[in-house]
């Protein structure tokens, strides 16, 4: 097998580098372990600036963890408030006070920090 990585500029260059990956993954050779290895973070490199993700916003977030809990926004009420908070909460049109991420880290789960950046940028 080659000793050398794809350094990935383009789709024909990704195309190859994922078939190399897969090629790699079926060795056992030191050598193509470091490789794939390598490989694979050049991958992971291009992907990222290619395809970058974006942060959950703090109401999307809520209503995934809704969704996984099995809650709709009358069982948010305690939570956050009203009825009506809950929906302008939801609909993005009132930020989280500090009182409600408290409760929703509490509550939920839902990491505290990702709740508070989206409140810190408003």
């Amino acid at each position: 097998m080659k000793t050398e990585v794809i350094v990935i500029q383009n789709e024909r260059d990704l195309k190859a580098a994922q078939e190399l990956v897969t090629e790699l993954g079926q060795s056992r050779k030191p050598a193509d372990v470091a490789r794939l290895r390598a490989q694979a973070l050049l991958l992971q490199a291009y992907e990222a600036t290619r395809w970058p993700a974006r942060a959950m916003q703090p109401a999307e977030l809520i209503r995934y963890a809704m969704e996984q809990h099995g809650l709709s926004p009358a069982d948010m009420a305690p939570i956050l408030g009203t009825r009506s908070r809950v929906s302008e909460i939801l609909n993005g049109k009132r930020p989280l006070t500090l009182t409600m991420i408290r409760r929703l880290h509490a509550r939920l789960g839902l990491p505290a920090d990702l709740l508070i950046a989206e409140r810190a940028a408003a």
